[in-house]
């Protein structure tokens, strides 16, 4: 009987064991659960923890609708609330940063605030109507980007004549398209979709691209001589190098520096309206950064798989490409005398281009000359580098 307990007992901490390593495994998350009973919470006089005076409950803003009585005053009713068809704000804000997002201007201009000090809409009509649209329709953002992008509004010229500048210099009024630098995001996403080596997978876990070494140890370092967490950048391999920008492992006190350089927030607070610059830093980013040096070797590559195509068809499919126009008769003369230039050059100087080719984690296409690579790179690279590829206009 002993021996048998003593099985059972080693059988049963086997188990426990094994469970113990499973549920490890599993990822977890942490949530609220509101109390059977809600604890009463007071005014505290000058904040002062143990002074309590006026009793208060949980309610919403005077400005704003009630909670309707069949809610209950908890956190599910509060997110009912947000979305029930007489909210006047929730649907307005969403379709604003829509809005936002495609013509660089919200419909209120503000879109970080609706209240009274806040600015006026534009098109106030507008702005009702998408938000009744949006909530007809399921609160469905893919049918919001759709009617957004497919409008004769969107789809208007972005060439402005001197008396539509006279009349509205911020196009509020929307006679045209707006002008305006694609995001951070968009421009690394681009470029390493038109190279061919974007890496498309949905979901999963947050990735280290490309980075300058030595940036987080020098911020991350302290007087007393000790590490804070994730003190070292540990740079991702393979695939993970081209996901796409939103799955960048982002640290607050040291943010991806060629992102920060074209514009993209810090993330230490919420920014609802990105700013936008023009400086010879971002250039130099989009010249000299392995990810463009890279994505602008195997655009490179891509022409020159154009077997079948001249060499002036060749940088007009490359120009086509990134740009999603054909080029002028002028701008192939100018590219075409850039590539001339640069296959002299690398001709005389192989180890040049061969180091031009190293960039970049990707294996170089085998078929190719490095010369005339290398040569093709710097055309990439200057297309690539064009106020129009990084513009949306």
């Amino acid at each position: 009987m002993w021996l048998a307990g003593k099985a059972i007992a080693e059988r049963s901490a086997a188990l426990q064991k094994s469970l113990a390593e499973v549920e490890k495994t599993v990822p977890t998350a942490m949530v609220m659960q509101e109390l059977p009973q809600p604890r009463e919470t007071f005014m505290l006089v000058r904040g002062q923890y143990d002074k309590k005076s006026e009793k208060v409950t949980a309610a919403t803003p005077a400005a704003l609708p009630p909670l309707p009585p069949e809610m209950p005053h908890n956190r599910l009713g509060f997110a009912k609330w947000l979305v029930h068809p007489a909210h006047p704000l929730t649907a307005r804000v969403a379709v604003n940063r829509f809005w936002q997002t495609f013509f660089g201007t919200g419909l209120v201009k503000t879109a970080e605030d609706f209240g009274s000090q806040g600015e006026w809409p534009s098109h106030p009509e507008l702005l009702d109507w998408l938000a009744v649209e949006f909530r007809e329709s399921g609160w469905n953002v893919k049918h919001m980007v759709r009617l957004i992008v497919t409008s004769a509004t969107y789809r208007q010229s972005a060439a402005a004549t001197p008396a539509l500048l006279a009349k509205d210099p911020e196009n509020r009024l929307l006679a045209r398209m707006t002008r305006l630098r694609l995001p951070a995001e968009f421009i690394r996403d681009q470029a390493l979709a038109v190279s061919g080596l974007l890496n498309g997978a949905i979901g999963g876990r947050s990735v280290s691209p490309y980075q300058p070494p030595g940036i987080w140890e020098e911020l991350m370092s302290r007087e007393d001589g000790k590490n804070f967490t994730a003190q070292t950048y540990e740079q991702d391999h393979g695939p993970a190098l081209y996901r796409r920008t939103m799955y960048t492992f982002w640290k607050r006190t040291a943010p991806p520096p060629s992102l920060i350089t074209l514009d993209a927030p810090d993330r230490e607070t919420c920014t609802v309206r990105r700013s936008r610059t023009n400086t010879p830093l971002q250039a130099l980013v989009l010249m000299n950064d392995p990810t463009y040096v890279e994505a602008a070797r195997k655009l490179a590559e891509r022409a020159l798989a154009q077997s079948g195509l001249t060499t002036d068809e060749r940088i007009a499919y490359t120009f086509r490409l990134v740009t999603a126009r054909t080029p002028k008769s002028e701008e192939v003369s100018v590219l075409r005398r850039v590539l001339d230039r640069q296959l002299a050059r690398y001709r005389t100087d192989p180890a040049a281009a061969a180091k031009l080719l190293g960039v970049g984690e990707s294996a170089r296409d085998a078929r190719y000359d490095v010369t005339e690579t290398a040569a093709w790179t710097i055309i990439a690279t200057t297309i690539l580098n064009l106020d129009e590829a990084v513009t949306r206009g």
